[in-house]
């Protein structure tokens, strides 16, 4: 974990920080905070580029499913590359594997959040009068 946490400095150091990236790990949150994540920042810009190290590429290519599934996001760019990565335990660098997915809105974007976001309206209202 703390070669990722290293990797994930280093990047900083290279590349300048984008307002619409999301770093994915496998570790610090589950899947779905990716996912809501993922279509908040939809919401406020037409893209949004996931990205991933290692062990943590399998969450981001899920992430990105889901989206595509639900019809929230189409596929517009995936990268991949290795980055070095110092390993502090073994003293030498080590390379990662990196994917970057930038996902864009799909037409029905808007439409779909807020089909949603009145689902859970309606499931709150319900649920307060069952309980008065």
């Amino acid at each position: 974990m703390e070669e990722v946490t290293e990797g994930v400095k280093n990047l900083a150091v290279t590349e300048p920080h984008k307002k619409n990236r999301i770093q994915v790990s496998n570790t610090k949150k589950p899947l779905f905070f990716y996912v809501n994540l993922a279509k908040r920042y939809m919401q406020l810009h037409t893209e949004v580029e996931l990205s991933a190290l290692g062990m943590a590429i399998a969450t981001v290519v899920t992430v990105a499913e889901i989206l595509k599934n639900n019809g929230l996001a189409v596929e517009k760019k995936i990268m991949t590359s290795t980055v070095d990565v110092n390993d502090e335990s073994r003293g030498r660098p080590m390379q990662k594997a990196k994917i970057e997915i930038v996902l864009g809105k799909t037409e029905n974007f808007d439409e779909l959040m807020a089909a949603a976001a009145a689902e859970r309206e309606v499931a709150a209202a319900e649920e307060g009068e069952e309980q008065s």
